[in-house]
Formats: C-alpha cells, sequence, structure tokens
C-alpha cells in the first residue's frame, strides 16, 4: 500500500490545531528544511510508514543545503512530518525535489507498475482506521503533467505535477495552491486543517530501484 496507516496514520491524527495567525505573519513559514537534521541518519520528528524507511531516507548534504535522501530497492515506504497549520492563511505549499533515478518501468496509471521517483502529500484527519486523505503530487517519467489520478479507494487524489526525464539530477523547486487542489480535487468547499506532509520515492510496484531528494519544505500566503 502506498498510503499512510497503522501507527503512522494515528501520529498524524494527532496533530495540535494550530492557533490563528496574527497581524504580522511571515510570507511562508518553515515545516521542514532538515537544517537541525544530522546527516547519514534518518530526520528527528519524522515518523516512517514501516521501520525499514529508517534505512530508505536519510538526511544528506551539498554545499548550502542539507536535505532528505531516498534510495529504495523494491521497496514502497512513506515518511510523514506531523504538522499542522492555517491554510487559509497559507494555501501554498513549496519545496524542492530532485530525481536521481526513475524506477523502471513506471506508470502511475497502472496499479502494477505506480510508482514515482519523489512524491509529496499533503496529509488531512479523516479516520483513524483507514487513515487520513491526502493529496499526492508526482513527478512522473512517462504521465502527462497535469493528469489527475486516485488511489487509496479515492482517498488519495494524486495530482502530476512534473513529467519526464529531461531535468533528472536536477533541483527543481515547486509551489502549489494546495487549498484550490483540495477543493477541486475532493469537492470539498471547506479549508481543512492539515495533519502535515508526507514523501514518497517507491519502487515495489516495478520491482526495480528509485532515488530521489527532497528540501525546503514550507507553507506559504501565495
Amino acid at each position: 500500500m502506498k498510503w499512510v496507516e497503522g501507527t503512522l496514520a494515528a501520529v498524524l491524527l494527532l496533530a495540535a490545531l494550530p492557533g490563528r495567525a496574527g497581524a504580522q505573519e511571515p510570507a511562508c513559514i518553515t515545516i521542514e528544511d532538515f537544517a537541525r537534521a544530522t546527516p547519514g541518519e534518518f530526520p528527528t520528528g519524522w515518523t516512517p510508514r514501516a521501520d525499514e524507511g529508517r534505512r530508505l531516507y536519510t538526511v544528506a548534504e551539498e554545499p548550502g543545503l542539507r536535505f532528505l535522501r531516498a534510495v529504495v530497492r523494491g521497496a514502497g515506504i512513506q515518511a510523514a512530518k506531523s504538522h499542522a497549520w492555517d491554510l487559509a492563511t497559507y494555501p501554498v505549499l513549496a519545496w524542492a525535489w530532485r530525481v536521481r533515478e526513475f524506477p523502471r518501468g513506471a506508470d502511475e496509471r497502472a496499479p502494477t507498475t505506480n510508482d514515482s521517483p519523489v512524491a509529496v502529500y499533503l496529509l488531512v484527519p479523516h479516520s483513524r482506521v483507514v487513515g487520513p486523505k491526502a493529496v499526492k503530487y508526482v513527478w512522473s517519467e512517462k504521465v502527462p503533467a497535469g493528469s489527475q489520478l486516485a488511489s487509496n479507494h479515492g482517498l488519495t487524489r494524486v495530482r502530476v505535477l512534473r513529467s519526464g526525464a529531461a531535468r533528472t539530477g536536477e533541483w527543481v523547486e515547486e509551489r502549489v495552491n494546495v487549498l484550490e487542489d483540495w477543493r477541486k480535487l475532493f469537492g470539498d468547499a471547506g479549508t481543512p486543517t492539515p495533519a502535515g506532509i508526507a514523501v514518497l520515492t517507491d519502487a515495489d510496484d516495478t520491482r526495480s530501484s528509485a532515488q530521489g531528494d527532497y528540501a525546503n519544505f514550507r507553507a506559504c500566503r501565495g
């Protein structure tokens, strides 16, 4: 399964609700920049869906940047960070990601090949039994950007944010209005309180390998 469940879901559903922001809110608030994380280790404050995820996701660094690196072979395990914020004030989720290796033969449109080198989730509390609802953003090698998919019995709505291998090995900055996407993809006019974010680099369905990096997660005004 490619969604948060079990212990990880329980952790996320217990995330504290945020207070209303004051009059001097910054343009962006940091969700995770890995600045205090220890290179070579699984990041503090994150939770893997299974213990093996602590080996798949480790903090790495380059000059001027510390980030989360995922190296997987035949695995599909999420890592998540609980973080609630005011989505009405900060509706934009921003981050940087980098594909280092696409899973061989992956195509997110088919259950038997549903792997991605990098994926980022907005998590919203839903059920302690089946886990949260999620908007999932993926960088696909084959599926056209702008495509919309679904998984986890409709609880996860997928937006293909980027497509193709032309920028493999290059950091790419992303900014998405997650509130607009939530309302559009779920047909919900409300404003939910996020439980947190998650990442997934997976290659279990294709029985191959994949590598990707993640950095500088922020919630922004616009």
